[in-house]
């Protein structure tokens, strides 16, 4: 039985070298890369677990210590796996971070990572050499004490070769190696030890540290596998489109391919949304029994899928299609099961989900091998905290697909996984089946808490265990069914309304782009008398291929939309193009800030990408890079200075002080920036400076230009560009970043101080 020892594990890294042990001549085990092209590259988990090992390798002799926490900008890739495992291995604690996908809004994604650095109050980041190249105002905002790497200056492929043939040896020479550096240093095998810092998605506040012990990650794969076990003939494969930085794309998908010593097919999240069919092609041509996603990419497909798209695709073998992460439409799961039937999807694989990042993942699954089931319950009823069923009709058939002003359709999403409770809370007490309340849940694999974050951690958690989810619910037949956010809940004349049914209504409607579309109540408005009056608007993001005449009935036809699906009638429908609306990072509906960009008139969608902007992009970012490292500089050469200045006995003497632990000879200061993101140049300690800075970016595919440090940038194409300074600094700076997307440093360049 392969999970065997996968049960027995204490850690992550106890099922990371259970994986790599997988039996040579038993079933393929392991991860595949699809890229856009479909094209596809194998890495068994030995192969995973040898770079891994050799990665922790470089973390320790770095001096990395146990439970500090490594933030990973990587994309889906073997890098990105090559950082998580491998700081897991050195003690670490992975931090996964959303790599810089939209180009067009780098401003807003520098802040949002700088925040998130400082919430996890990351040492190192890791990043390969493209992204890196870009987070230079990101590092500006928020300096990681230890600078910045990629996974390939970590190791080198002979330790990964030699680490793969022996995971088991290459750990104990971690373990002896971290020993001899000091104690603090070296991997954890204490189950209870922080595992993962995984962010909450943010589609209310702003995203949260997730702390995650290694025992929380193991009890919620262990019931993932209790709750999907292993199909009569064969065993379960996976594919995954979703982003590694989502808990649903790593702990769901990966930790229990990893603990069944299976195969996991991985696309790129941006390969998906350019082209839905790639991803129920991939389905079909690898087999895969099980892949998860949110409702809007059942309706992205529904809306973007072509049927010659899908010629000789199969998709029989696909048993257990999730659905979780956001409100579940029944509209749109019978509709993709309508329309895919043909291509062989049974009914039955549709399940619906509920988990949350500080559960580890899931919390509830409805029935697998059983079609979904929905219930109709009275709106106004629901509207003031009642769930009551609407009968049949008389000749006992539910007319789902009828749009009825008087009914809110919810999905159940199933009852708690084994070991797992769940309660509604209404006024303080426990509500009973029908009240509609406070979802809370209490099992073993919730947090430790928010990291660092005691008055956050109060709110929620509570001493006995149970978690204030923040979500609207009830319970009907022991089931659970969702009925909003309570951050997001709408109050339209006295009553409650979950925004998500005005805005799935919304998508209904031809030339609105799926998924994009947000309700609010602007309680600032007023009519046309002058008097105040709320208003409830509809934010909706225009198809990219809608034509003219479609975009302009659009306020008419979304507002009818709404009007016959909810009996509630809009006041201001403003149309937005593809784009505006504020996403997470997981692609959901930033309600809060949607409200605020819509009061201050700052929705707009990003701004073009072009070769122009992507060149800027990286010069702005090698220019903050620059100014960033000239700082640490000038901060180490009065540092130096003042140490010199205690230990020199006549006041005219000169000293040359030793830089501690860097090896160079005669106060030479070693910056090895090919390793930590440091620089270092000839400083004098008068601090004049200036330098020639060759950012060298075609690693990248870019050019580089002259960019002074008043932030006039000439985009001449060449190679390297010079970058004065001013004063900030001297020396010469050699930041070639073709190796690694880091500024590399002369290790040995003199540091002269002058009392």
């Amino acid at each position: 039985d392969a999970r065997i020892g996968a049960d027995r594990a204490r850690t992550l890294v106890d099922l990371l070298l259970h994986g790599a042990a997988s039996p040579a001549d038993g079933p393929r085990a392991g991860l595949r890369f699809v890229d856009r092209r479909g094209e596809a590259s194998w890495h068994s988990w030995s192969d995973v677990a040898g770079r891994a090992l050799a990665l922790a390798a470089g973390l320790v002799r770095r001096g990395v210590a146990r439970g500090q926490r490594v933030a990973i900008i990587e994309p889906t890739g073997p890098d990105f796996f090559d950082a998580f495992f491998g700081a897991l291995c050195a003690g670490a604690v992975p931090t996964p971070l959303y790599p810089p996908v939209r180009l067009g809004r780098l401003d807003a994604y520098h802040d949002r990572t700088a925040a998130m650095l400082r919430a996890a109050d990351a040492q190192l980041v890791i990043a390969s050499a493209r992204l890196g190249a870009l987070l230079g105002p990101t590092f500006e905002q928020a300096p990681p004490p230890r600078g910045w790497t990629t996974p390939a200056a970590l190791y080198s492929d002979d330790a990964a070769a030699h680490a793969r043939h022996d995971p088991a040896g290459a750990l104990r020479a971690i373990i002896a190696s971290a020993a001899a550096m000091g104690e603090g240093i070296g991997p954890d095998d204490d189950p209870d030890a922080l595992a993962l810092v995984q962010f909450s998605s943010g589609t209310t506040s702003q995203p949260k540290p997730v702390a995650l012990s290694h025992r929380a990650l193991l009890a919620q794969e262990r019931a993932l596998a209790a709750a999907l076990p292993e199909p009569p003939k064969g065993r379960h494969t996976c594919l995954s489109w979703l982003p590694l930085y989502h808990d649903m794309g790593l702990i769901g998908c990966v930790l229990p391919a990893l603990a069944r010593r299976s195969e996991l097919t991985l696309l790129r999240p941006d390969v998906f949304v350019a082209r839905p069919a790639l991803w129920l092609r991939a389905i079909s041509a690898y087999r895969a029994t099980i892949s998860v996603a949110p409702n809007f990419a059942y309706a992205l497909c529904l809306d973007r899928v072509r049927d010659d798209e899908l010629e000789d695709v199969d998709l029989r073998r696909w048993r257990v299609a999730l659905n979780g992460a956001e409100p579940v439409a029944p509209s749109v799961l019978r509709r993709f099961s309508a329309r895919f039937a043909r291509y062989g999807l049974r009914r039955e694989a549709l399940t619906p989900v509920y988990g949350l990042a500080e559960m580890s993942l899931a919390v509830t699954f409805s029935a697998v091998d059983a079609p979904f089931t929905s219930v109709r319950l009275d709106r106004h009823r629901l509207a003031r905290g009642q769930a009551m069923r609407v009968p049949d009709d008389e000749d006992g058939a539910l007319l789902h697909d009828r749009a009825d002003a008087e009914i809110a359709e919810r999905a159940l999403l199933g009852r708690p996984l084994p070991g797992f409770d769940l309660r509604i809370v209404r006024d303080g007490m426990i509500a009973p089946d029908g009240r509609v309340g406070r979802v809370e849940v209490r099992g073993p694999s919730c947090m430790d808490g928010y990291l660092d974050r005691p008055k956050a951690t109060a709110a929620a958690l509570a001493d006995d265990g149970w978690l204030d989810t923040g979500d609207l619910g009830v319970l009907i037949d022991g089931a659970l069914v969702l009925t909003g956010r309570a951050k997001d809940v709408l109050i339209v004349r006295g009553r409650n309304h979950d925004p998500a049914d005005l805005e799935h209504a919304a998508w209904s409607a031809p030339g609105v782009r799926a998924g994009c579309a947000v309700a609010l109540v602007d309680d600032d408005a007023v009519d046309d008398k002058g008097a105040s009056q709320p208003a409830l608007v509809m934010l909706v993001e225009r198809a990219h291929d809608a034509d003219p005449s479609t975009v302009a009935l659009l306020p008419t036809t979304v507002t009818e939309a709404v009007l016959h699906a909810t009996g509630l009638r809009l006041d201001v429908v403003q149309v937005l193009a593809p784009g505006a609306l504020p996403r997470t990072s997981s692609g959901k509906m930033r309600r809060a800030d949607a409200r605020a960009g819509y009061l201050d008139g700052t929705l707009a969608p990003p701004g073009a990408v072009n070769t122009l902007r992507i060149a800027g992009a990286y010069f702005s970012s090698a220019a903050a890079h620059v100014r960033r490292r000239m700082r640490s500089a000038l901060d180490d050469v009065a540092s130096s200075t003042r140490d010199v200045l205690d230990v020199v006995a006549p006041p005219s003497a000169s000293a040359r002080p030793e830089a501690a632990g860097d090896g160079a000879a005669d106060g030479a200061v070693n910056a090895d920036a090919a390793a930590d993101g440091t620089t270092s140049g000839a400083v004098n300690a008068d601090g004049a400076a200036d330098g020639a800075v060759n950012a060298d970016a075609a690693a990248d595919g870019t050019a580089s230009g002259s960019v002074n440090a008043d932030g006039a940038v000439n985009a001449d194409g060449a190679a390297s560009g010079a970058v004065n300074a001013d004063g900030a600094a001297s020396g010469s700076v050699n930041a070639d970043g073709a190796a690694s997307g880091e500024v590399a440093a002369d290790a040995s360049t003199a540091r002269n101080a002058s009392s």
